[in-house]
C-alpha cells in the first residue's frame, strides 16, 4: 500500500502543469513587474509640481524687459522699488493714452510724445539707455553722504561739503539735506532727458514733408514741450538757490516743510494763479502728503536694513533663518512699492493743479 501511494505521488508530480501557470513562468518577471506597477513607489508617491512660469509683473511686455534688464543690472533694492514704481505709473499713463486714440483724441501726437519723454527719462534716471556712464547711484537711507556717492555736480558738492564742516546742522539735518540734494541732481538728470528727447523731436519736425495745417499743430506741440522745459529749469534754479542759502544758514525754525518735492511744489504753487483759499487747501494737501512722504521713507529704510540683513544671514545662518528673513524682506518690499505707486501718483496729481492754475494764468 504504501509503495503505491509514493507511485501516486509521483505521477502527480510529474503531471504537465495547467496552461495558465506555464504561461505565467514563461513570460517571468516581466509579467511580475507589469501586474505590481499600480503598486510602485513611482505610481503611488505624489508627482513633483509641474514648474508654472511667474506671474508678469507688468503687463506689458517692454516694461517687463525693462524691468528684468534692471534686475540682471544688480540695483540696489531701494533704486529697483522706485524703478517698480516709475514704470507702473508708466503703464497706466500708457493704457490711458491707448484709450484717448481709440477714441480720436490725440490727433497730435502730443500725448503720446509725452509718453516716450517719460520713459526717457526713466531711462536715463535707472541707467537703462545703453549708456556706459550711468547714472544711477546706489540710494542709502542709513547713512547721509557716503565717501562712495557722487552728487555729479561741484557745485552740489560743494554745498555739500560746507554743510559737513560748519557745525551748524544737527545728524538729522545732514540727512534732510542729502535727500534735498540727491533729489536736485534727480531733477537735473530728467532736465538734461528731457533736453535730449526734444532735441530729436526738433529734428524730425524740420526734415518733416506733410500738409501745412498738420506741421502747424506738431509746432504747436513743441512749443508746448518747450515751456515744459522752462518750467523745470526755473524750478531747477530756484531749488538751487535755496540750496546754497540753506547750506549757509542752516535750517531756519521758520521752515513749514521738510521733504524735498513737497518744498518744491510749494514753491510752485505759490507762484501759480491759485486764489488765497485755494493755496491754503492747496497747503493742508501737502501737509497730508508729506506725512506719506515720510511713510513711505519709513519702509524704504526698514527694506534696506532687511536687505543687509537678509545678505548677513544667507552667508551665515541656518536655511530657517534665511527663509524667514526672505519672507520679511518679500513683505516689506511688496509694502514699499504700494506705498511709492500713491506717493509717485500723488505727486503726480498735485503736479496737475499747479500746471492747471497755471495755464489759466495765461
Amino acid at each position: 500500500m504504501a509503495s503505491r501511494r509514493v507511485l501516486s505521488g509521483l505521477h502527480a508530480v510529474r503531471q504537465p502543469p495547467p496552461p495558465l501557470l506555464l504561461l505565467l513562468l514563461l513570460l517571468g518577471p516581466w509579467a511580475a513587474a507589469g501586474h505590481a506597477g499600480k503598486y510602485s513607489r513611482e505610481k503611488n508617491e505624489p508627482a513633483p509640481p509641474s514648474k508654472r512660469e511667474p506671474a508678469a509683473e507688468f503687463r506689458m511686455e517692454k516694461l517687463n524687459q525693462l524691468w528684468e534688464k534692471a534686475q540682471r543690472l544688480n540695483l540696489p533694492p531701494l533704486k529697483l522699488s522706485d524703478l517698480h514704481t516709475d514704470l507702473k505709473i508708466q503703464e497706466r499713463d500708457e493704457f490711458k493714452w491707448k484709450k484717448l486714440k481709440a477714441e480720436g483724441l490725440d490727433e497730435d501726437g502730443e500725448e503720446e510724445a509725452k509718453l516716450v519723454r517719460s520713459l526717457s527719462v526713466i531711462l536715463a534716471k535707472y541707467g537703462l539707455d545703453g549708456r556706459k556712464d550711468s547714472r544711477v547711484v546706489s540710494s542709502n537711507f542709513v547713512d547721509h553722504g557716503p565717501d562712495d556717492e557722487s552728487l555729479e555736480d561741484p557745485r552740489l558738492e560743494k554745498l555739500w561739503h560746507k554743510a559737513k564742516t560748519s557745525g551748524k546742522f544737527s545728524s538729522e539735518e545732514l540727512d534732510k539735506l542729502w535727500r534735498e540734494l540727491q533729489h536736485h541732481k534727480e531733477k537735473v538728470q530728467e532736465y538734461h532727458a528731457l533736453l535730449e528727447t526734444l532735441g530729436g523731436a526738433e529734428e524730425s519736425h524740420e526734415n518733416a514733408i506733410g500738409p501745412v495745417d498738420l506741421r502747424g499743430v506738431q509746432a504747436e506741440a513743441l512749443a508746448s514741450r518747450h515751456a515744459e522745459l522752462k518750467d523745470r529749469l526755473r524750478s531747477i534754479g530756484q531749488g538751487f538757490d535755496r540750496l546754497r542759502r540753506v547750506s549757509h544758514q542752516g535750517y531756519g525754525a521758520e521752515t513749514e516743510f521738510t521733504e524735498p518735492r513737497v518744498l518744491d511744489l510749494w514753491d510752485m504753487a505759490k507762484s501759480a494763479n491759485f486764489t488765497e483759499k485755494e493755496l491754503e487747501s492747496f497747503r493742508e494737501e501737502l501737509k497730508h502728503f508729506e506725512v506719506k512722504i515720510e511713510k513711505h521713507n519709513h519702509y524704504q529704510k526698514q527694506l534696506e536694513i532687511s536687505h543687509q540683513k537678509l545678505k548677513h544671514v544667507e552667508s551665515f545662518g541656518d536655511q530657517q533663518h534665511v527663509t524667514r528673513n526672505r519672507e520679511r524682506y518679500a513683505t516689506l518690499e511688496e509694502r514699499t512699492k504700494e506705498l511709492g505707486y500713491k506717493v509717485k501718483k500723488h505727486m503726480q496729481d498735485l503736479s496737475s493743479r499747479i500746471s492747471r492754475a497755471r495755464h489759466n494764468e495765461l
